[in-house]
């Protein structure tokens, strides 16, 4: 079998919504110059690179710029094409990865329930100049996890209407996550992500954020499954269920395209 790549809209129901993700599926472990450089061609926020190895998955994520220590749109991803294109028809798959065991579940035909680690994170009281600078009065909260820094912000409002400047954001050297009460009846919390410095100046839809942004506004607002909407330009909806050290996240996910590596590569 040619090693095959696949461009999946991940927590999206419709295409070009939420958050695109190359997907490669190789029959053994490709080289890491390999890897790094088709999700540099591809461009996607990540790229999955997945592999069979007895009865789990391999996956490695990238950036265009780094690898990734976790991504979950782009394993949203992966599970779907594995599905959608018959390379399994079990209802769980496991992918073994950086964070450990990762599992995929068929809930059913349009939703995928991915079982993550809770990335917990610890309160910061001393803001960066950068980020005040950035945010002023606005800044309620400030913590980081072993990814990414998060801002709880006043408004809903303020988190919609930042414009970034990413030349200030790539001098924090990590992600940023910011983050608001909702304003609607129909989500629990907003957010948006930057991580210039590893190559993605505005992520649209990111599943590993969640795993941070779910336990932690499920303890501000006293709720087990939430709802959380990315207010990107494409948008998307994550859905997260708090299970001690783990974080359920849900959604769906449309194939765009596929095709075959160039076996010359």
């Amino acid at each position: 079998m040619r090693d095959r790549f696949y461009l999946v809209d991940a927590f999206a129901d419709e295409a070009f919504r939420g958050n695109p993700a190359g997907v490669v599926i190789s029959t053994q472990a490709l080289p890491v110059s390999l890897m790094q450089n088709l999700a540099m061609e591809f461009g996607f926020s990540e790229t999955s690179f997945i592999h069979k190895k007895n009865k789990q998955y391999c996956i490695r994520w990238y950036t265009p710029a780094v690898e990734a220590s976790l991504c979950g749109h782009a394993t949203l991803a992966a599970a779907h094409v594995l599905w959608s294109d018959n390379f399994e028809s079990v209802k769980e798959i496991v992918f073994a990865s950086q964070s450990g065991l990762l599992k995929a579940t068929r809930t059913n035909s349009k939703e995928i329930a991915l079982d993550f680690p809770n990335e917990k994170m610890e309160a910061i009281p001393e803001v960066p100049t950068i980020l005040v600078n950035e945010f002023g009065t606005s800044i309620k909260f400030f913590g980081k996890n072993r990814i990414d820094y998060v801002l709880e912000l006043e408004t809903e409002d303020h988190v919609a209407s930042y414009i970034p400047n990413f030349k200030a954001l790539i001098e924090l050297g990590r992600g940023l996550v910011i983050t608001a009460k909702s304003t609607c009846n129909d989500y629990d919390f907003v957010s948006r992500v930057f991580a210039p410095s590893e190559g993605i100046p505005e992520d649209p839809v990111t599943g590993a954020a969640h795993c941070c942004l779910g336990p932690y506004w499920s303890h501000r607002l006293a709720k087990t499954e939430l709802v959380g909407r990315q207010l990107s330009k494409r948008s998307g909806f994550v859905k997260t269920k708090i299970q001690g050290n783990r974080v359920v996240l849900s959604g769906s996910a449309v194939t765009i395209l596929s095709g075959q590596l160039n076996k010359e590569l």
